[in-house]
């Protein structure tokens, strides 16, 4: 629609008016489309854009205000603009049709500048809603693209609290399991590879990861170079977490057997485990993090900084929780940097 142009489609039974009434808009510069009755209009409606809708009432079978009372309650009909036509000029025949939200009301024989008026004063306000209509559009697409990166950044939970306007979110949770998994010789394996393949890896590597997660309803917390964070039991507490936990683990291992490097190396990850109370929270203003902290947290990362490669090491308190439905093997106690000798366990299968 440019100008005072628009695409307008003519409704009357009547072949003189409607073509003499075609043609004059037709001169205006409109594009016009005719219909013989109703039902014809309705079908025309729902095939093509219409700017304006000039209507008779006085029609057989199906009249003007049956058309209107149809169009405006389709969803995707009712707000094109509708002019009444008629050779009927009473009072009662406009409030009616207002009433049934036609637009505006005109009666035969047309006076020509007050067609012409009316016309153009009726595309006007069908422009003025279809820009509102697209700026309503854009804000929604952006709000709805916000949306995806707040919750690729923080767990829906976390993400509502801050929305409604919560300005320090810091919880505390009596238990959870964390679990931190770390690749084996990464560093080393990284100086072969160009930065393009080096991203390309750990993004394959953690991106099934993160179906993981989604799948076990764990929340990721972060990855630190090539070390995945996740943590079951938060936001939302659950009975669960220890068991998804391990399940997570043991399908990170066999997801790890199956990449290859370009140089044909297979990988080989560490994983520790601890089950404990934590206290979590969002920090920063501009770029939010949500975090962990507490020796829960301290305890996993050392389970799996002195793990053994291609294990899974737990600690008691985690091997309390799953030794009924998972096979571990002892490993013994070791010591714990910052926390001495630990009894710790390695998670090998669920049971048969």
């Amino acid at each position: 629609m440019k100008g005072d142009e628009g695409s307008v489609l003519v409704v009357d039974d009547n072949e003189v008016n409607r073509d003499l009434l075609a043609r004059r808009l037709q001169r205006q510069g409109h594009a016009v489309t005719v219909a013989v009755d109703g039902s014809q209009a309705l079908e025309l409606m729902r095939s093509a854009p219409f700017d304006l809708v000039l209507l008779d009432i006085m029609m057989p079978q199906m009249n003007g205000y049956e058309v209107l009372e149809h169009l405006k309650a389709d969803e995707k009909l009712r707000y094109i603009p509708v002019i009444m036509i008629s050779a009927v000029d009473d009072i009662d025949s406009i409030v009616r049709c207002i009433q049934l939200g036609a637009e505006d009301y005109l009666s035969k024989p047309f006076n020509p500048v007050l067609l012409k008026a009316r016309i153009s004063a009726c595309l006007e306000k069908k422009r003025l809603r279809d820009q509102e209509q697209a700026y309503l559009q854009k804000l929604a697409d952006e709000q709805e693209k916000s949306e995806r990166l707040l919750l690729n950044i923080l767990p829906k939970a976390i993400a509502e609290r801050l929305k409604s306007g919560e300005n320090t979110i810091a919880d505390s949770f009596a238990d959870v399991t964390v679990m931190f998994a770390d690749l084996v010789g990464f560093t080393k394996l990284s100086t072969h590879l160009s930065p393009a393949e080096l991203v390309e890896l750990l993004n394959e590597i953690f991106s099934a990861f993160d179906e993981l997660a989604d799948c076990y309803g764990l929340e990721k917390i972060k990855t630190i170079g090539d070390a995945y964070m996740v943590v079951g039991g938060l936001p939302t507490p659950s009975d669960d977490h220890a068991e998804a936990i391990a399940e997570m683990a043991i399908e990170i291992q066999a997801t790890i057997a199956k990449v290859r490097t370009k140089s044909d190396r297979q990988l080989s990850i560490r994983i520790g485990i601890h089950t404990g109370p934590v206290e979590a929270g969002v920090i920063g203003t501009k770029k939010f993090t949500y975090d962990l902290w507490g020796d829960t947290v301290n305890t996993a990362s050392r389970m799996e900084s002195q793990g053994v490669p291609g294990g899974i090491q737990v600690t008691v308190a985690t091997y309390d929780r799953l030794r009924d439905k998972y096979d571990f093997e002892e490993r013994g106690i070791i010591q714990v940097k910052g926390k001495g000798d630990m009894m710790t366990y390695l998670l090998i299968s669920r049971k048969a």
